[in-house]
């Protein structure tokens, strides 16, 4: 489907705003203990439970304005639903520290079932917009499910081994940045493959 005309500044916004906005949620209310309906819930838990909402109304107004959502998106939002609401609803916050694991699980998963099936999912979700090779999308969809594995590995270790602070700070910029420096790092293979003659 052809994305409606937008500002360009609309997708970015929407998508990166609810995580800056958690984080700085956080920060101010971290060390804080709310006594709601007889239970004690801790800063982490009542940011969740912020946060649950607002990325859902994110995600339809991303798709109001631009007539588009990816898989990921899609796939993302039910995670953050899912797993946020269990942390709110169980007041266990273990359950949204797992959503990065069980999303990139996810998607390692689906990449790697396609590339057992000789396919590259990657190029029909990126629907075109960068040119490459079959091989080119190959090559570069093995790299990404072994990246989105890694980065699994790497959240289940971090939550369960750091302080709360530091999981929060991880998610919110260790990841993003994994994730640009990764696509940075494969500059070489889009040249290498690309499929664009000019």
């Amino acid at each position: 489907m052809t994305e409606k005309p937008h500002p360009a500044w609309i997708k970015p916004a929407l998508e990166l705003g609810p995580v800056a906005l958690f984080f700085i949620a956080y920060l101010w209310l971290k060390d804080s203990v709310f006594t709601i309906g007889g239970a004690e819930y801790t800063g982490f838990i009542v940011v969740t439970a912020g946060f649950v909402p607002l990325i859902v109304l994110s995600t339809i107004a991303l798709w109001r304005i631009t007539g588009h959502l990816s898989p990921m998106q899609i796939m993302t939002a039910v995670l953050v639903v899912g797993f946020g609401g269990l942390s709110v609803w169980l007041n266990d916050p273990r359950f949204f520290k797992m959503k990065p694991t069980m999303i990139y699980l996810l998607f390692a998963g689906v990449l790697g079932f396609g590339l057992l099936r000789g396919r590259s999912y990657l190029a029909l979700v990126m629907e075109g917009k960068i040119p490459l090779t079959h091989d080119g999308w190959m090559i570069l969809t093995r790299r990404l499910a072994l990246f989105f594995a890694a980065l699994a590995v790497l959240n289940e270790a971090i939550w369960r081994t750091q302080p709360e602070s530091t999981w929060v700070t991880f998610k919110t910029f260790g990841l993003t940045a994994a994730i640009f420096v990764f696509f940075i790092a494969q500059s070489g293979l889009l040249k290498k493959h690309s499929s664009d003659e000019d």
